[in-house]
């Protein structure tokens, strides 16, 4: 997602492409680098900065006290997917900002493949320890759409055969399968070329490349898109038809009302998520693509790639206002934190009492 380099100098990357069988490919645009040193610099601090340190400090802060206020409310263990997506965003935005952290430090690397500075380059200063997270986060989110659909849409079958072991392999899964992608992307084209670690552009080929970009835009945005609109358009048109059914019966119990309306508002919560996905995350998936498909000078620039990413990555940081909002337990529970609220009321199962100035 990110085409970063990193080392003891700023150098001028045209100079790698003639020291080195490999052609330097830059991820986003398919293209040998030929950006100056000192166009590299700014990149990099910008980058670090902007992206890493600020984003990654606010997503992490945002994201670890929703995980906190799921934990205290006990809505972990009521709503775990919910709970691990926030989970997933947590430690994406802890990895970002160490990931970017260490980026401004000045690290000599030098060696070849083995050594210790081959292996900073890929463990520590390549982008797969938060690519991992993220894209377990975007795997998750398809895994909630897809629950939220058959608790809904067919909920006697859920009543019957989804069970508590499912759904935590699920969880599970999310983080394996986003991991292996990660490392799996990250690896094979990330190494340390006169001192520079340079992080997802080293491409074998630029059909591999081509091919790799056309599958991710058609998993990580086609797909999630598609799953979105089929799963939350046939809910909302289930929970509609509900809602007229139990307006023709008076006499429907208390608690099976209450029932569905806990049912909508995570619904709606889980919609609200989806469609912040797809916007925040759509200028970058687009620009990517047509950078693999264009020449345009434009789309190339560090400015706007940094732009569209930092776009992106303001959902991982707006995530957690929305379950804030929407989750009354959680609600609750953050706002004892605040010590002159007064008007807070005890959450079931905490024995805290009621804070004011």
């Amino acid at each position: 997602m990110m085409t970063t380099s990193q080392g003891s100098n700023f150098e001028d990357p045209t100079e790698i492409i003639t020291t080195t069988p490999i052609d330097i490919i830059d991820q986003t645009t398919g293209n040998s680098m030929t950006s100056s040193s000192s166009r590299g610099a700014h990149h990099l601090y910008y980058e670090c900065a902007v992206v890493g340190l600020v984003v990654g400090f606010v997503g992490a802060a945002l994201n670890g006290l929703v995980v906190y206020g799921m934990i205290a409310s006990k809505q972990h263990k009521k709503q775990v997917l919910i709970f691990n997506q926030n989970l997933l965003d947590f430690s994406g935005c802890c990895f970002l900002f160490t990931t970017h952290a260490v980026k401004l430090c000045i690290i000599s690397l030098s060696g070849s493949r083995g050594t210790h500075g081959y292996w900073l380059c890929v463990l520590i200063l390549s982008e797969a320890l938060h690519l991992g997270p993220l894209h377990g986060s975007f795997i998750n989110l398809a895994a909630v759409t897809i629950e939220r659909y058959l608790r809904v849409v067919h909920h006697v079958w859920a009543k019957k055969n989804l069970r508590k072991w499912m759904i935590y392999s699920l969880v599970i899964f999310t983080w394996i399968g986003g991991n292996a992608f990660a490392w799996g992307w990250t690896v094979p084209t990330t190494d340390v070329v006169d001192g520079v670690c340079y992080t997802l552009v080293l491409w074998k080929s630029r059909a591999a490349q081509m091919a790799f970009s056309i599958w991710y835009f058609v998993t990580f945005y086609v797909g999630l898109f598609l799953i979105f609109i089929l799963c939350y358009g046939r809910i909302l048109i289930v929970i509609r038809r509900q809602a007229k059914v139990m307006s023709s019966h008076d006499g429907s119990s208390t608690a099976q009302t209450q029932s569905n309306k806990t049912q909508a508002k995570i619904v709606k919560t889980m919609i609200i998520v989806s469609m912040l996905y797809i916007v925040l995350w759509t200028p970058s998936y687009l620009h990517n693509f047509l950078m693999n498909i264009s020449s345009s000078t434009v789309l190339e620039d560090d400015g706007v790639t940094l732009s569209m990413l930092c776009i992106g990555f303001l959902y991982n940081c707006a995530n957690p206002l929305i379950y804030v909002i929407n989750l009354d337990p959680v609600k609750r529970v953050l706002l004892r934190l605040i010590p002159c609220n007064k008007n807070t009321q005890p959450v079931e199962g905490i024995g805290i009492n009621r804070l004011g100035c």
